[in-house]
């Protein structure tokens, strides 16, 4: 499962960062950006950030 975020849709609110930091930061530019080697097996909280996201950035 590899998560991809859509820059056009981000807003940077920063739930996905919150959620599942093992997978997820917020770069200098606000948006949210995928970390490079985050596992999302081994983190176990991608679905619930994809889920939580107001604007359905997140998507595998």
């Amino acid at each position: 499962m590899n998560p991809k975020i859509d820059p056009d849709l981000c807003i940077g609110c920063a739930l996905c960062a919150e959620i599942c930091p093992e997978v997820f930061e917020m770069g200098d530019d606000g948006l949210a950006h995928v970390i490079e080697g985050g596992n999302c097996e081994e983190a176990g909280c991608c679905q619930e950030a994809a889920d939580s996201c107001p604007t359905e950035a997140i998507t595998f």
